[in-house]
């Protein structure tokens, strides 16, 4: 397929405000491609990678600034880019009236100056560029986008410049892509959700739709090494547990970082919650694992940062080891980590997401000997208090509630799963925004403008500076800088990709910012390393807590 033929498509997608019509656009794109319908499943979603996979392209706003400027000429400097975005607001619409293509000389000798741009070849590039590494690499990848962007049209323009930084803004998430498949290969739609859970591929679920039906989709299961999202939990209180269910099953909530254990019966790899491959910072987690199971499966859990006496220790601590690539000997001896496993969604080739939390609990205990989360099975809040006491003097953060009945839903925050923490209420939001300091702080981001998840992109809630060291001031701008798009003044704009965990004590209604709530004294928690914006508190989740 013609990246031309795509990007017409994807600009029908962008001007259709309704979700039924996006989804017969989406579909009707899926029956037309041949060979590229991985491919292009995931360009939808403004995916390179399918969902299972963590491999990042790892381009920042400047580099795609400094590709797009270099295509347009020498006319165009990426300031002109920078001050354009800031009168337009996005780049995909900065890309397409910058009359691309045409650089000529060596630069753009062996880019395929000239040629049709084609979905295979696209995405064989942005592949590549992801690979590169190592001294020299940033210009490998300037080279490469450039080739891209030389061989644009205006609208092919707007969607690649999209595409290579992941926000695609035509209103197609994994929910329409679902659809789309279902309607498109006339398969039940139940089925295709089924399969996406399982697989973490809309790409290969579409693929298997269009070829093997309803018969394929139901033959996808769990792929040892191939990492599913993780449950989630929502906030909840014993007596919501016990009128729902009538009994609970009740766990210590461990404030360390979630970890998905594959183990293929002879080695162990280890995915974070935002399915990044993390097994050589835990090294002593891969070990322990190794010498308990002879059996493939894959496993739930958190990893918890401990001191000397095995006391668990912050949250930062663990995110520490998790950070290291490098050194990991040296961060093991300084930050030491365990795993409590709670879950176990495979084992020894069943796939037990449709089993019963306490099946699933039982199947675990026989996989493991040590590390195990302890289940409590009850029909009383008092003892339900009572477990919830010991959890907090020994050091964790407060206990989980679920449905002892309940299967595994990837991705999914129901109501089988609720956590219960005593202590003030915190968010997981994507910053959007910074201002530069004053004072000392005058050369650092010092003010970050926090942003709260839709379906169509972020909405404002608040900024927060308080709580935040000199030392990790710093840090926070080493981490956001190379996310920055633009400034004007003394205010900047982010790329959204970094998630912070940020405290309050109130969620009030105001209009200044637009979400149309506010936080009352917001302080920095931390960096949530472990999620991605996609998995931040969405502004549903805000309004709950604003109205209860």
């Amino acid at each position: 397929m013609e990246f031309a033929a795509f990007a017409d498509r994807a600009a029908e997608m962008e001007a259709e405000p309704a979700d039924l019509e996006t989804v017969t656009l989406v579909a009707e794109l899926f029956a037309e491609t041949g060979d590229e319908l991985d491919t292009v499943a995931r360009f939808v979603q403004g995916r390179v990678f399918p969902a299972h996979d963590g491999t990042k392209l790892d381009i920042g706003p400047s580099l795609c600034y400094a590709a797009l400027a270099k295509a347009a000429g020498t006319n165009v400097s990426v300031a002109d880019i920078e001050d354009r975005l800031a009168e337009v607001g996005e780049i995909g619409a900065v890309a397409e009236t910058l009359d691309l293509g045409g650089q000529q000389g060596l630069s753009a000798f062996g880019a395929g100056g000239g040629d049709t741009l084609i979905v295979s070849e696209v995405d064989d590039q942005l592949r590549s560029l992801a690979a590169a590494e190592g001294s020299g690499s940033t210009d490998t990848k300037l080279d490469t986008l450039f080739g891209l962007f030389n061989r644009a049209d205006d609208l092919e323009a707007r969607f690649l410049a999209r595409l290579v930084l992941g926000e695609m803004r035509i209103g197609v998430g994994e929910g329409t892509v679902r659809d789309a498949i279902a309607d498109g290969f006339e398969v039940p739609v139940e089925a295709v959700a089924r399969a996406i859970q399982v697989s973490n591929d809309c790409g290969l679920v579409a693929e298997t739709a269009r070829e093997d039906g309803k018969a394929g989709l139901e033959d996808v299961h769990l792929q040892v090494g191939r990492p599913v999202k993780a449950m989630l939990a929502q906030a909840g209180t014993a007596v919501d547990a016990l009128d729902e269910w009538e009994r609970a099953a009740v766990e210590t909530k461990f404030d360390g970082a979630r970890v998905q254990v594959h183990h293929d019966g002879e080695t162990t790899r280890l995915f974070s919650r935002n399915l990044e491959d993390v097994t050589d910072s835990l090294p002593e987690v891969v070990e322990s694992v190794d010498q308990q199971l002879d059996v493939p499966a894959i496993l739930d859990g958190e990893v918890v940062a401990v001191d000397e006496a095995g006391e668990p220790l912050p949250f930062q601590e663990v995110l520490r080891r998790f950070r290291r690539k490098h050194d990991v000997a040296a961060t093991r001896e300084s930050v030491a980590v365990e795993l409590h496993a709670f879950d176990c969604l495979h084992a020894n080739g069943d796939d037990l997401l449709d089993t019963s939390l306490v099946e699933r609990h039982d199947r675990l205990c026989g996989l493991l000997s040590t590390g195990v989360s302890e289940l409590v099975l009850t029909d009383d809040a008092d003892a339900i208090a009572e477990f919830e006491a010991e959890a907090l003097d020994d050091g964790h953060e407060g206990i989980m509630l679920k449905n002892p009945d309940s299967s595994y839903t990837p991705g999914n925050r129901g109501k089988n799963w609720l956590k219960r923490k005593p202590d003030v209420e915190t968010l997981d939001l994507v910053v959007t925004g910074a201002e530069w300091g004053e004072g000392r702080r005058a050369n650092l981001l010092g003010t970050f403008l926090l942003s709260a998840r839709t379906p169509d992109g972020y909405e404002t809630l608040g900024k927060v500076a308080t709580g935040i060291t000199d030392e990790e001031l710093a840090a926070l701008h080493d981490r956001l800088e190379p996310y920055v798009r633009s400034e004007s003044g003394t205010e900047v704009d982010i790329e959204p990709a970094v998630v912070f965990e940020v405290g309050y004590e109130e969620i009030q209604h105001s209009p200044t910012y637009s979400s149309g709530y506010a936080l009352r004294f917001p302080r920095f928690v931390g960096v949530r390393e472990d999620k991605s914006p996609d998995d931040a508190d969405s502004l549903e989740r805000v309004e709950r807590l604003a109205n209860a």
